[in-house]
């Protein structure tokens, strides 16, 4: 009933929860890689731009397909 007041019509709540939970998953996405950066001896996006490490950039692009599937799945 709230959310027929709120949202009107039913599909407006399922967009409006979907949004909610994008942005969820972003700034959970965003706080894990800033702790694994944190956890790093030097600094990860520093490393891959400047430094053109392609191997570190092979790794953060597989922990962040990893991380993006642990909070689906959570929020899901």
């Amino acid at each position: 009933m709230l959310s027929q007041i709120l949202f009107g019509p039913d599909h407006l709540f399922q967009i409006a929860n979907a949004a909610i939970f994008s942005v969820l998953g972003l700034l959970l996405f965003v706080a894990a890689f800033v702790m694994v950066d944190k956890a790093t001896p030097y600094a990860l996006w520093k490393e891959i731009v400047e430094g053109k490490n392609t191997a570190l950039a092979i790794i953060v692009g597989a922990m962040s397909i990893a991380m993006g599937i642990v909070i689906a799945a959570a929020i899901h």
